[in-house]
């Protein structure tokens, strides 16, 4: 079932990425509190998947090792997905992560899933500490493989604990990730630039996947997860206002070579501006659906006609933690 059909129909396959994002005027492990606190709303919600992040010494991101979040966040839930958006396996042994994501299955039957993802490290002083070169072979298509055997029971080396239900992989795609997915036949997440946001094209990156895809047992049709910036609000102006603390990160980052803890409205707008940051937090903002439930409700339809999208990601962040809780549960409720 698709998207477009989901607007009409009783059922919805809607999930959330919570980064841990890290705010001002709270210390960093509140941030992996809160994702909990989330993850425990969304599942009473009715989302389909909650997956956290791996990000490495990031002033804002408190989140460096998904499988110790999962851990947690599954015992404050129980019946929603958990997965991760992604781990970026460049940093990891495939045994590792296998090893890793069948004790959250064997813990947590039926509810685990793992999003593989291939970026470095977000500075060269944090690749240097991962042991991670920008000019290092790319090995994420037989690393992925390799994480699958072990998975499924066919590598030369069994994981343990052993898992009778499997885990789902997904691939955290770009243009080459994608022909990676469609060569293996894993289903893919999607976001960034090749959604095309405000375009009434089709995505031919997403078509041509699906042309490619070579069907196995365990996924025998392509599978499309879109992932981008969903905001909710009464208004449409306070949904903007959602967005801002995150665009306003972004476009420090591109600023400072930082990305920073989230920051309140206020503090936003009693910081100095330049143009130039003017002018990212706008990209960004056209970057994401934001909206009344109305309006957001027709951007998904859209969204969905031109991408095919099997199913939506909404990866929004914001400080104030009342207004994104408000803002999950509209989203529920327009779908």
């Amino acid at each position: 079932m698709k998207l477009s059909e989901f607007l009409v129909a009783p059922r919805v396959l809607l999930s959330l990425l919570d980064r841990s994002r890290t705010r001002s005027g709270y210390p960093d492990s509140a941030a992996l509190t809160h994702s909990v606190e989330r993850a425990a709303h969304a599942d009473g919600l009715g989302y389909h998947r909650f997956w956290v992040a791996e990000h490495h010494a990031v002033p804002g991101i408190g989140s460096g090792s998904p499988a110790v979040l999962l851990a947690a966040i599954g015992a404050h839930t129980r019946d929603i997905r958990l997965g991760s958006g992604g781990v970026m396996l460049p940093n990891h042994q495939p045994l590792i992560v296998a090893e890793q994501f069948l004790m959250l299955e064997a813990l947590y039957p039926g509810r685990i899933d793992l999003g593989l993802g291939r970026s470095l490290g977000f500075t060269e002083p944090v690749r240097q500490a991962l042991r991670r070169s920008k000019d290092a072979p790319d090995t994420f298509a037989s690393d992925l493989e390799e994480v699958r055997r072990y998975l499924d029971g066919s590598a030369a080396v069994t994981a343990r604990p052993a898992s009778e239900t499997g885990v789902p992989i997904f691939v955290l795609a770009t243009r080459t990730g994608l022909k990676v997915a469609a060569q293996l036949g894993l289903p893919v997440v999607v976001g960034g630039p090749i959604l095309g946001i405000g375009s009434t094209d089709r995505v031919d990156a997403l078509d041509e996947y699906r042309r490619a895809f070579r069907a196995t047992d365990a996924y025998p049709e392509p599978y499309v997860v879109v992932s981008l910036e969903v905001a909710v609000a009464d208004t449409t102006d306070a949904a903007r206002e959602l967005l801002i603390p995150e665009a306003y990160a972004l476009a420090e980052s591109s600023r400072t070579g930082e990305f920073p803890p989230l920051a309140s409205l206020d503090g936003i707008r009693r910081a100095p501006r330049s143009d130039r940051n003017a002018r990212r937090i706008e990209s960004f903002m056209a970057s994401a659906l934001h909206g009344t439930p109305v309006e957001v409700k027709q951007q998904l339809h859209d969204l969905a006609e031109r991408t095919g999208a099997d199913e939506v990601l909404a990866s929004t962040s914001t400080y104030d933690r009342d207004a994104l809780a408000l803002s999950d549960r509209l989203l529920r409720e327009v779908l």
